[in-house]
C-alpha cells in the first residue's frame, strides 16, 4: 500500500519546514513542498540532504499567482493531506502592497483549491486564514471565539477573510473536505524579522555581537497578544487533518499565554546580558495606521474535537527565538547587516 502524501506550500517559511520537520519525526508520509524558485532555503537546512538523496521530502516549484504552476504541482504531488501555508503574510507590508496582497492570498487560495477540485478531489485540505480577520475587537467579544464578527484592521486581514471564506465555500459547494484555521500569534526560531518580537531579537542580537548601536526600534508596545509556539502550532495542524476532520470546520487555534508586546520585549531584554544599556525607542515607520490589538482566543472547540493543547511555555520559546538569531548573527556576520 503507498504511503500518504502531503503537499505543503509555503514549505520554506517558519511554519512550512517545522511542519515538515514534524511529518518527517512523526509519520511514515512522503512530504512535497511547494515553493518559489527563488526563495531561500535557509529554514530547511535539516531537511536538505533528505531532499538532495529525494528520501521523503521533495521540492516542487510554483507561486500562487500562477494557475498552471499550481496545477503541475498539484499532479506531481498527488496529495492525500494539503496544508496551503503560503501567503503574503506580513501584515505592515500589505499597506504598501494591497494588491499583490489580495491576488497571492485570495486568488492564490482559490488557484490551489482549484487545481485540487479538479487533480486531487478527496484531499484533506487545511487552509490557513489568521486571528487578524477578527481585527479590532471590543471588550465584550474576548476572548474570541470562532463567532465572533471580522473586522480586519489590516489589507493582509482583509485577504485572509478572503482565504476563509474561500476554504469554507469550496468545502461546501464541491463537497471537498476543506478546513480553515485562525491560528493567533505563533513564533519561534525562524520567525520572519517583520514581525514585532522577532525583529526585537534580531536587534538584540545584533546589539549583543557590537554590530548594532544599543538601539531597539518599535512599533506600538500596547497591544495585546497571546503566544503560542510554532512547535506547537504545527502539532495542531497535523491533528486538524487526521483527528476526525469535518469538511467546512472552522477553528480558533492559539497559546494561552497573553501579554503586551511590550511585555514581550521586557521578557527578551531580561534575556540579555547587555540589557542595561539597551534603550527603546518608537519608530514611526513600525506603527500600521490601525491595529488589531486584543488578540485573546476562545480555542475551547479545537480542544474539544483534537484535544490539543499547548506543551512549550511561553519562556522557553522567547528565549529559543532569541537563540535563533543569535546563531544567525554568529554563523553571516557583518555580511547579515547587508541583506
Amino acid at each position: 500500500m503507498a504511503k500518504p502524501r502531503a503537499l505543503i506550500t509555503g514549505i520554506t517559511g517558519m511554519v512550512g519546514s517545522h511542519l515538515a520537520e514534524y511529518l518527517i519525526e512523526h509519520t511514515d508520509w512522503d512530504v512535497y513542498g511547494m515553493c518559489r524558485w527563488r526563495s531561500p532555503l535557509d529554514n530547511l537546512e535539516t531537511l536538505v540532504p533528505r531532499i538532495n538523496r529525494g528520501e521523503r521530502c521533495h521540492l516542487l516549484y510554483g507561486d500562487l499567482r500562477d494557475t498552471l504552476a499550481i496545477q503541475e504541482v498539484v499532479r506531481k504531488a498527488q496529495p492525500d493531506f494539503v496544508f496551503h501555508l503560503a501567503a503574503q503574510s506580513f501584515p505592515r507590508t500589505s499597506f504598501d502592497a494591497p494588491l499583490d496582497t489580495f491576488d497571492t492570498n485570495i486568488q492564490g487560495t482559490a488557484r490551489v483549491l482549484d487545481a485540487l477540485r479538479t487533480i486531487a478531489p478527496k484531499a484533506i485540505v487545511h487552509v490557513c486564514a489568521s486571528s487578524e480577520v477578527f481585527g479590532r475587537v471590543p471588550k465584550e467579544k474576548v476572548p474570541i471565539d470562532e463567532e465572533c464578527t471580522f473586522h480586519p484592521a489590516s489589507p493582509y486581514a482583509i485577504s485572509k477573510v478572503g482565504t476563509d471564506l474561500i476554504g469554507r465555500f469550496y468545502a461546501e459547494a464541491y463537497g471537498m473536505t476543506v478546513m480553515t484555521t485562525r491560528m493567533f500569534t505563533h513564533t519561534g526560531p525562524r520567525r520572519g524579522d517583520v514581525f514585532a518580537e522577532s525583529t526585537f531579537a534580531k536587534q538584540i542580537a545584533l546589539i549583543e555581537a557590537g554590530l548594532f548601536p544599543p538601539v531597539v526600534k518599535v512599533g506600538n508596545l500596547d497591544s495585546m497578544r497571546t503566544i503560542a509556539d510554532v512547535r506547537d502550532a504545527v502539532r495542531a495542524y497535523y491533528l486538524l487533518l487526521t483527528v476526525n476532520p469535518v469538511a467546512g470546520a472552522y477553528y480558533n487555534i492559539g497559546g494561552t499565554h497573553s501579554l503586551t508586546v511590550r511585555s514581550i520585549l521586557d521578557t527578551l531584554l531580561a534575556l540579555s546580558p547587555k540589557k542595561a544599556d539597551i534603550r527603546v525607542e518608537i519608530d514611526p515607520d513600525r506603527l500600521r495606521p490601525i491595529d488589531a490589538d486584543l488578540q485573546i482566543p476562545d480555542t475551547s472547540k479545537f480542544f474539544k474535537h483534537t484535544g490539543w493543547k499547548t506543551e512549550i511555555p511561553f519562556e522557553r520559546t522567547i528565549a529559543d527565538l532569541l537563540e535563533y538569531w543569535r546563531d544567525r548573527v554568529r554563523r553571516e556576520g557583518d555580511r547579515f547587516l547587508q541583506r
